[in-house]
């Protein structure tokens, strides 16, 4: 709800208080009104149309009931915008009510992102640190081999580096097989 509604709102609601007492000041007036005809036809017996009132009685007569009904149309009309700002009210306490609700809830959206990225973040990288692990592992595996080969072709380099050529030994027949084997192995 934007700060421009609520000056609106205290507005009319200073509107419609200020409705009220002019209907109930109008109302106090009907109300006296009419008590006091009730009184000048009650207390007195005079005042009781009678076939010799003057025309001047009958028009402040008249003029009296032309007063009080335009006084109660006054009130009916009072009443219809009160019920009319009223209503209005009604609807914007409601409108309100349900801007302070979703406030209240994108509060809590904005409060849990944090969590939910933070979650999802870790649901992306649990799949990318078992591939880095795998391949961390597979790394030292080639460089044992990779230390292996390089320790077995120093041992063959340093032999053939020693022995300077290798000759066949004629002398002992199956050692040559063995060093013929060997060879080929190597």
């Amino acid at each position: 709800m934007s700060q421009s509604d609520t000056p609106n709102i205290q507005a009319l609601s200073a509107e419609v208080s200020q409705l009220h007492q002019e209907l109930q000041l109008r109302e106090q007036l009907v109300q006296q009104l009419s008590q006091e005809l009730f009184r000048l036809v009650k207390g007195n017996s005079s005042f009781i149309p009678q076939k010799t009132e003057t025309e001047c009685d009958l028009s402040q007569l008249e003029a009296l009931k032309e007063q009080l009904q335009a006084v109660e149309e006054q009130v009916m009309f009072y009443q219809e915008q009160i019920t009319s700002r009223d209503s209005e009210i009604h609807q914007l306490r409601q409108s309100v009510q349900e801007l302070t609700d979703r406030s209240r809830m994108l509060e809590q959206v904005v409060q849990e992102l944090p969590q939910i990225y933070r979650r999802k973040f870790e649901e992306r990288m649990t799949p990318v640190r078992d591939k880095v692990a795998m391949l961390q592992r597979e790394n030292r595996q080639l460089q044992a081999e990779l230390q292996s080969v390089s320790y077995r072709l120093a041992l063959k380099t340093r032999n053939s580096s020693h022995s300077g050529i290798d000759l066949p030994n004629f002398s002992n027949p199956i050692a040559d097989n063995t060093n013929i084997s060997a060879h080929q192995n190597a």
